[in-house]
């Protein structure tokens, strides 16, 4: 939909689901409101809920400009299904920073809802542009409230998990209790909220609440908690990823290698790197320079009878600059950098440019597996 601040925005497909529903709901409600609008009452909401999911980018772009200016890459803003998502790559350094980032959010929701308050004193409040400005005030109100909720994946919640990382000084810990906060809070929506619009707290009454209102309610209280419950498990499962990437390191990670030149025969290529230990081939000029990495894979096909036969140079893929790597890279910098170039073996390079071995991504999947196996410290 376009790239404010260099930062992608995506609608999702559930986007029109919530749309149409918005549309239909606002719309009965405007026919009680304004029944002379008759059919074209439904434009009016269709309007409102382009209005609304325009105030939910504001809220991300809040996020997103936070997490620029603490030089965070972002890499898209998604507006979906219950509001939207700005994916920021990396964490903040510091609790203060996890607060402030967190609380933008919703900052920006009140403040869209206070200059639509205002906006509201200028209209007759029995007109379109009035019921649309209360409208808009009211969502906004409730997109900040909603967000405020101290546990994980809201915005609160990334409240709650600064506050406790300052006090602790582990930012793990923080993430643990807004999480299990975060799943309380799922099962109290579950519960509580068919019960509030059953008693008419909402405005609800509680015989409006019944037939096809009390499965709408059940039916939303069901979504709310799902999305809420998946993304403190999410949240916790994140937390413990990062907790374990420095533990991934090029440098351990790396198989030995043998250099060999492009004539070399494969057999004669496997004899030197068993007498040497090593578990891979790389392929070298005359000056000894790399020039590509033989495949493990395409060994395996080859049949050993045919191994004397089959120069290492056809089984070799040419080396590009992304596929070298340095020896020191570790934790988040090595994925970047695996993710940027994707290919199934790596040549390892010291700092000075001597070869130091091959590293193969089905070494490092295994390694990120184990890590994130281990009980939590």
């Amino acid at each position: 939909m376009g790239r404010p601040f260099g930062v992608p925005v995506y609608v999702s497909p559930s986007w029109f689901l919530v749309a149409a529903l918005i549309t239909w709901v606002f719309g009965d409600q405007l026919d009680r409101v304004l029944p002379d609008l008759g059919p074209a009452r439904y434009l009016v909401s269709l309007f409102f809920a382009v209005a609304f999911y325009a105030s939910v980018l504001v809220h991300e772009l809040a996020h997103t400009v936070a997490a620029l200016r603490f030089k965070l890459p972002v890499r898209r803003i998604q507006l979906q299904f219950f509001g939207g998502v700005s994916e920021i790559e990396k964490e903040s350094e510091t609790p203060g920073r996890e607060f402030v980032l967190a609380f933008v959010g919703p900052l920006l929701s009140l403040l869209l809802a206070g200059a639509f308050y205002l906006g509201m004193e200028l209209v007759d409040p029995a007109t379109v542009p009035g019921v649309l400005l209360a409208g808009l005030m009211i969502s906004n109100l409730l997109v900040a409230a909603f967000n405020l909720l101290p546990g994980l994946p809201l915005d609160g919640g990334r409240m709650l998990r600064a506050v406790i990382w300052g006090i602790t000084g582990k930012p793990m810990t923080g993430t643990v209790a807004a999480a299990w906060v975060g799943r309380a809070l799922a099962v109290a929506v579950l519960i509580g909220l068919p019960m509030i619009t059953h008693t008419g707290v909402l405005g609800t009454g509680a015989i409006e609440s019944t037939g096809m209102n009390t499965v709408m309610d059940a039916l939303l209280a069901a979504i709310l908690a799902a999305i809420i419950w998946t993304g403190a498990g999410n949240s916790l499962r994140m937390a413990r990823l990062r907790e374990h990437l420095p533990e991934l390191r090029a440098r351990t990670l790396t198989r030995r290698a043998v250099p060999v030149e492009n004539a070399t025969p494969l057999s004669e290529a496997l004899r030197r790197a068993n007498a040497h230990g090593a578990r891979a081939i790389v392929v070298v000029d005359g000056h000894g320079d790399p020039l590509s990495i033989v495949r493990e894979s395409a060994i395996a096909s080859v049949p050993e009878h045919r191994r004397p036969w089959v120069a290492v140079s056809t089984l070799a893929q040419d080396l590009t600059d992304g596929m070298k790597v340095s020896a020191e890279l570790t934790g988040e910098e090595l994925l970047d950098h695996l993710r940027a170039t994707p290919a199934t073996e790596y040549l390892v390079l010291e700092p000075s440019g001597e070869i130091y071995g091959v590293l193969s991504t089905l070494d490092v999947e295994k390694a990120f597996v184990k890590a994130m196996a281990r009980p939590q410290s």
